[in-house]
């Protein structure tokens, strides 16, 4: 990969970003002309200006960071576990972080926001365990035995959370309908608990890109380079999981971006960890930005989840990913 190729992909992203953020900010059930908004930023409309920074500033912010998340959560397993099937919500975390945030606010009520990202990275981390024992052959982890136990886990655990809301009380599971997969009401309470765990781990993701390079490459190879194995994979997944199950406290299981925005960042920009990091984390929050901008305006005043919109998108491809791989194990 040429620099110069690495360096205006992400720049380029960056701006579509910036313009599709304006357009957020515009658009919804009562749509803000961008000169009502400069008016609005101006303080010559409270209304509007009310409208924009305490619900949809918030909104995007949201989007674009759960977005970010996810994706590189999706990244990093995939190159952890060599597996293209793998993702945040394809084995188990997304669902385990679900269950867990749930179990955590059904027992404590009123339970500081900062417990509940720590509540879902716990949850995150036995099912991705459950599903990573289930699937293992001996030294092996079969990527489309990986997908599949990772699929019926994660039903468990959804079916297990629905019950769990059915009888919570109706507060609690209105409350709690954001873990569905939807950015819809996120405030800046949703914000602050994420954005901490960006900050750290998104960062982190980064500085780990040779070791998931090397971690690609298989466990004979990074060993044979000097790389302590075991301690690297579980650091590194450490920090996907945490990716993950922070997103999953603040805007619900986003389905199939943690797959699809890894996938289109190695078509676009190669397998080089360095390069490709960046890019997933632009693509991933401009599908889910994209998504819940989509869900605004396709059928007003009703809004369609953003991780709706991502699973009709991403689930085609996840089943031409599923056949391709179940037909090089025949081979």
């Amino acid at each position: 990969m040429t620099w110069p190729r690495a360096l205006w992909l992400p720049l380029g992203l960056s701006a579509v970003l910036a313009v599709l953020a304006f357009l957020a900010l515009c658009l919804g059930a009562v749509p803000t002309p961008p000169a009502k908004l400069w008016a609005a930023w101006q303080g010559h409309d409270d209304l509007t200006r009310q409208l924009v920074t305490q619900l949809r500033v918030p909104r995007v912010l949201v989007a674009l960071l759960g977005g970010a998340m996810f994706a590189v959560s999706g990244t990093i397993m995939q190159a952890v576990v060599r597996n293209p099937l793998a993702s945040p919500d394809l084995v188990g975390v997304g669902a385990g972080a679900g269950l867990a945030v749930t179990v955590l606010l059904l027992a404590v009520p009123n339970a500081p926001a900062w417990s509940v990202p720590w509540g879902a990275f716990l949850g995150a981390w036995l099912a991705f365990l459950l599903v990573s024992v289930l699937a293992r052959d001996g030294s092996r982890l079969p990527p489309v035995r990986l997908a599949l136990l990772g699929v019926a886990v994660t039903a468990s655990l959804g079916a297990v959370q629905q019950l769990l809301l059915v009888r919570a009380p109706d507060g609690l599971g209105a409350a709690l309908g954001f873990l569905s997969g939807t950015v819809y009401a996120a405030d800046y309470e949703r914000l602050a608990r994420l954005w901490p765990w960006a900050a750290l781990l998104l960062p982190a993701a980064f500085v780990a890109a040779r070791t998931l390079d090397l971690l690609a490459l298989g466990e004979d190879a990074a060993t044979s380079l000097g790389l302590r194995v075991p301690l690297a994979r579980a650091l590194t997944l450490s920090v996907a999981v945490g990716l993950a199950a922070a997103a999953v406290s603040a805007c619900g299981i986003l389905g199939f971006v943690g797959l699809l925005a890894p996938h289109l960042a190695r078509l676009l920009i190669g397998a080089e960890h360095r390069h490709q990091l960046l890019l997933t984390a632009l693509l991933g929050a401009l599908l889910v930005l994209v998504a819940d901008t989509l869900g605004r305006i396709l059928l007003p005043p009703l809004e369609v989840p953003a991780g709706l919109i991502t699973t009709l998108l991403g689930a085609p491809y996840f089943l031409f990913l599923l056949r391709r791989s179940a037909a090089r194990t025949t081979a």
